[in-house]
């Protein structure tokens, strides 16, 4: 494993245990549309059209969006529940993520 993928793996980890996340793409967008999302998280394997879909709502209103070296299948190793996209709802773990080089 890369130290770029550990360290988005730590610290999403963290991330959930602190409940500052909205899973899935529907939860994500909710979270985008009520100002609660800080960035956006997106899996490496994520379809195309989810990547396009979720870019246009981060665009239009501000909100960063990452695309990550996590596959769907590591996400779901660390919540029980494979998803492409997660709201990071956290201004800090949401610049904690944008340093991760």
């Amino acid at each position: 494993m890369s130290l770029k993928k550990q360290k988005t793996t730590d610290l999403l980890t963290i991330c959930m245990k602190a409940g500052k996340i909205a899973k899935g793409f529907d939860n994500a967008k909710e979270a985008i549309l009520n100002n609660k999302a800080y960035c956006i998280l997106v899996a490496a394997d994520a379809s195309p059209k989810t990547v396009k879909e979720i870019r246009f709502f981060s665009e239009r209103n501000n909100v960063p969006m990452i695309i990550t070296e996590l596959e769907k299948s590591d996400i779901g190793r660390l919540n029980s529940k494979e998803t492409a996209v997660i709201a990071i709802c956290d201004k800090g773990f949401a610049e904690g993520f944008s340093k991760i080089k």
